[in-house]
């Protein structure tokens, strides 16, 4: 497990960049504002909020454990965003 602060950027990173490539689909695609568009960003905003609370919990009882969780929920709810956003092309 890398550092809670990679895990952070790692959040950050990912769950941008699938913002980001939403606002790109509308712009290419003319569909400014979309309704889909904007539910794709709402949830990874929404994912984002909860993976950092998750982040950032004290009271957990094997640390390690609960990051390693962290990180593949990141990945599976990425991956859930990702054919949301393939499915819009």
């Amino acid at each position: 497990m890398a550092s809670i602060r990679d895990l952070k950027k790692d959040i950050n990173f990912v769950l941008g960049d699938i913002i980001e490539a939403v606002y790109l689909w509308e712009t290419d695609s003319g569909n400014k504002d979309s309704k889909k568009g904007s539910a794709i960003i709402d949830g990874a905003i929404e994912v984002f909020d909860d993976l950092i609370v998750k982040v950032n919990q004290k009271d957990v009882d094997d640390r390690k454990a609960h990051l390693k969780s962290v990180q593949s929920e990141l990945e599976s709810k990425a991956t859930d965003l990702i054919e949301q956003l393939n499915k819009l092309g």
